[in-house]
């Protein structure tokens, strides 16, 4: 699998494909952010009541892809998901909300930091069940990956953030080429 920010040689962008140089500026994380909230329904649970953790992971991506779509303003594809720990069960009748902003760009990759809560509606108690990191491609209207604008990250947390997603991003591609040449 070749994962994005693997640049491609030089000259080797179709013609008219934007580069980072001709890009506008960039855009602060806060310009990507996105809540999405859903109420558990019994056809999401197990007979114990407990939710799958498949639709949460679906609401996951679905939740990283627009704060990336509104990042990159051009849609796009998942490519990773980083580890995702379940801390908390989440039960029919809970509110869960995801709170998504962009937490890092590459050339065309984008990464997603997607927080995870279950709120009980009735006692108001709200848990926090997992944090996910979701990394996409940006893809122009032929479905060829395409530039992104850079992220502007301006606070000491933004910043912290933004290392912390490059540090991943470079954990991944090494383990995806370790992949690749192992037997």
């Amino acid at each position: 699998m070749d994962l994005p920010d693997g640049a491609p040689p030089a000259g080797s962008l179709p013609a008219g494909t934007p580069t980072a140089g001709s890009l506008p500026g960039g855009k602060p994380p806060a310009a990507s952010r996105i809540s999405l909230a859903q109420m558990m329904q019994p056809e999401d649970a197990n007979p114990h009541g407990s939710v799958h953790g498949g639709v949460i992971m679906k609401l996951v991506d679905e939740a990283g892809a627009l704060a990336c779509m509104r990042h990159a303003q051009h849609r796009v594809v998942t490519v990773a998901v980083d580890q995702m720990i379940f801390r908390s069960p989440i039960q029919i009748g809970n509110l869960v909300t995801l709170t998504a902003e962009v937490s890092y760009t590459g050339r065309t990759s984008l990464e997603a930091e997607v927080h995870v809560t279950a709120e009980n509606p009735i006692t108001g108690v709200c848990t926090h069940t997992n944090t996910a990191y979701v990394v996409y491609v940006a893809l122009d209207e032929a479905g060829r990956p395409v530039v992104v604008p850079p992220l502007l990250a301006a606070t000491p947390a933004e910043q912290a953030r933004f290392e912390a997603g490059r540090r991943r991003q470079a954990y991944r591609l090494k383990n995806d080429n370790d992949r690749q040449v192992s037997p």
